[in-house]
C-alpha cells in the first residue's frame, strides 16, 4: 500500500529532514508515526500526497510512483488519499454540508451523487443532524469530524491524519481516535501522525519511531518511548 525505499529529503540550508528512511505499510493497517518537532513527521505526509517530491529514494502510495508522476495525475492521487490537519482547514462561510459537497465539486460530481454521498459520509462521523450549521457554531471536535468527513468523501483508500488531535481536549481526542479505529475497521488503511504519548500507547497499534529524520524504531505493537 504504501512503501518508502532509502527515501532522504533536504530542504535549504542543511536541513536533513529525511535521511534514508525505508518502510513499508500494507493495506489495512493503523499505524502512528511519533517523533519530537522537526524528527521529519510532517515531511512524511508531504512526501504522500505529492505535495513535494524526494531527493533520493522512490516513494509509492497505492500502486502510484510519486516519484515519477505527473502533476496533472496529482488530483487523481489525492482522491485516494484523505487528509485531515490538526486546524482543520475548513472554510468559514459554508456550511457543514457545503465544506463536504466542496471536494466533490471540484472534483466536477454531479449534483445528484453529491446529495447522495454527503449524507452518507456524514452519517459516519455521527453529523447528520448540523448539516446546516457553520464551522464557529460547532465544538473544536465536531470541525474535525467535519474534517474527516470531507477527507472520506472521495472513499480513499488511505487516510492521513497530521496531528488531528492537536487543537483538542481529552474528551473530543478519545472520541476523534475512536472514530479513524471506526473507519479503519472499513478497511482504510489510516496512517497517524502525533507527538501525543498517551494516545499511541492506548492504541497498541503499530508503532513507526523518527528521531532527526532519522528511522529510530518500528515496532508491530508499539509506544512512544522518545
Amino acid at each position: 500500500m504504501i512503501h518508502l525505499e532509502k527515501v532522504s529529503k533536504n530542504f535549504q540550508p542543511n536541513v536533513n529532514a529525511l535521511s534514508d528512511i525505508t518502510l513499508h505499510i500494507d493495506a489495512g493497517e493503523f499505524v502512528s508515526i511519533v517523533g519530537q518537532s522537526g524528527s521529519g513527521k510532517t515531511t512524511i505526509v508531504r512526501l504522500l500526497i505529492s505535495e513535494i517530491q524526494p531527493d533520493a529514494g522512490e516513494v509509492e502510495v497505492g500502486g502510484w510512483n510519486i516519484t515519477k508522476i505527473k502533476k496533472v495525475q496529482v488530483p487523481l492521487l489525492r482522491r485516494q488519499i484523505g487528509v485531515v490537519f490538526q486546524d482543520f482547514k475548513l472554510l468559514p462561510k459554508k456550511t457543514v454540508f457545503e465544506n463536504v459537497a466542496f471536494a466533490l465539486q471540484v472534483s466536477g460530481a454531479p449534483r445528484a451523487r453529491i446529495q447522495q454521498v454527503v449524507p452518507q459520509v456524514l452519517n459516519i462521523v455521527d453529523l447528520s443532524d448540523k448539516l446546516h450549521r457553520y464551522p464557529q457554531e460547532l465544538s473544536g471536535g465536531e470541525r474535525q469530524r467535519v474534517a474527516i468527513a470531507r477527507a472520506l468523501i472521495h472513499r480513499p483508500k488511505v487516510l492521513l491524519a497530521d496531528e488531528p488531535t492537536g487543537n483538542l481536549d481529552a474528551l473530543n481526542t478519545k472520541d476523534i481516535i475512536e472514530l479513524l479505529l471506526k473507519i479503519n475497521e472499513f478497511g482504510t488503511t489510516v496512517v497517524m501522525v502525533t507527538h501525543n504519548k498517551e494516545i499511541v500507547n492506548s492504541l497498541k497499534r503499530r508503532v513507526i519511531t523518527l528521531d532527526r529524520g532519522l528511522m529510530a524504531g518500528d515496532q508491530r505493537v508499539g509506544k512512544y518511548v522518545i
